[in-house]
């Protein structure tokens, strides 16, 4: 498969899901920062865009040959979907933060004195915390909830109610500023753990912390591209055809 350097981040990723594992490694963002070139991206992380095409293509076939490569999600039902994201990416996330509210505490209390960045991470941890954990709950209860009603009309042929936030575009608008926000507290605890690389007398519990922020850091990520990519765009979408259906503007 050839890759056009020159085509979005999100496009090469939802054209080959699984280059999203040598994106991780690279530390490329494709989710918040999906709509930047590929081209852009190696060139602001210093890297060769030839090298990191090679190892793309060379992940691509070895994903096929083995069978593996995550699901193509452009085409699968919006209600399948949001179950996938919400069983398996906001329950896992759920868990890495209550994972993390245990053991931060506990070495900054061990380790703060002489790793100060500690306090760094723990303050930009709490404010991750809190917006996701509030994030998570309006998706599931507000956002997923019509986004889900307005597919079984759109299949079925049957009128959705206008909901209280006016259009879709509303709260995928403060849903996308949210994400970015997570980004960057995301991005400040990598630079400030140094990507996540423990001093030499790291305890067992600092060790843990580190691999738990970066397992959270790294599933966001596809969180992230697959609300920001495919769901929210596709959710745009038909509620702009449901409107046109009813001789009505589907946003506003």
């Amino acid at each position: 498969m050839n890759i056009d350097a020159a085509k979005a981040m999100r496009e090469i990723v939802a054209g080959m899901p699984s280059s999203t594992a040598v994106l991780e490694e690279l530390g490329l963002d494709y989710c918040c920062g999906g709509d930047r070139s590929l081209e852009d991206a190696c060139r602001q992380r210093g890297l060769s865009v030839e090298e990191v095409v090679g190892m793309l293509e060379a992940n691509e076939r070895s994903s096929h040959r083995h069978g593996r490569g995550a699901r193509d999600w452009n085409a699968a039902p919006l209600a399948e979907l949001i179950s996938y994201i919400v069983n398996k990416h906001h329950q896992f996330t759920r868990q890495a933060l209550s994972e993390v509210r245990a053991l931060l505490p506990k070495v900054c209390a061990k380790h703060g004195d002489n790793h100060p960045e500690l306090r760094i991470v723990e303050c930009a941890f709490q404010d991750l915390d809190g917006e996701l954990t509030a994030h998570m709950f309006k998706e599931e209860q507000v956002l997923f909830l019509y986004i889900a009603e307005l597919e079984d009309g759109h299949r079925n042929n049957r009128p959705v109610s206008r909901p209280p936030f006016g259009t879709v575009e509303n709260p995928v608008r403060v849903m996308i500023r949210e994400h970015d926000s997570a980004g960057e507290n995301l991005k400040k605890i990598r630079e400030t753990t140094g990507d996540y690389v423990t001093p030499p007398d790291a305890c067992t519990s600092y060790q843990a912390l580190y691999r738990t922020l970066r397992a959270l850091e790294e599933d966001l990520h596809y969180h992230i591209y697959l609300e920001n990519h495919v769901l929210f765009p596709r959710a745009l979408e038909m509620e702009e055809a449901a409107g046109r259906a009813k001789g009505a503007p589907g946003r506003g």
